[in-house]
């Protein structure tokens, strides 16, 4: 499966930004979906995950303030991100996990929270 991110910005911080990843090549309902984000100098975190028929979890840096969704009709997933903070800053990267060795990341994209 290919995964294409975007919507990243540059944005204030208290903003919000929607992120989205469209996925091709595979049948989309077939995977859990995962943001994860890496900032600079630091190792990659998970963020949030959305599986199969829409149970939720996320990152303890980020609950409250982010919402994943997918619309399987349209073979995308977004990040709603509420309350941005500077310790936000990153790249995103989708991720599609269909059991062991069918896991895929697209390119991520890039989110700056100014102060």
């Amino acid at each position: 499966v290919q995964l294409q991110a975007s919507g990243g910005g540059l944005v204030q911080a208290g903003g919000s930004l929607r992120l989205s990843c469209a996925a091709s090549g595979s049948d989309f309902t077939g995977y859990v979906m995962d943001w994860y984000r890496q900032a600079p100098g630091r190792q990659r975190e998970f963020v949030a995950r959305i599986n199969y028929v829409g149970g939720t979890n996320y990152g303890d840096s980020v609950k409250g303030r982010f919402t994943i969704s997918r619309d399987n009709a349209k073979n995308t997933m977004y990040l709603q991100m509420t309350n941005l903070k500077p310790e936000d800053t990153a790249v995103y990267y989708c991720h599609a996990f269909g059991g062991v060795g069918n896991a895929y990341w697209g390119q991520g994209t890039l989110v700056t929270v100014s102060s």
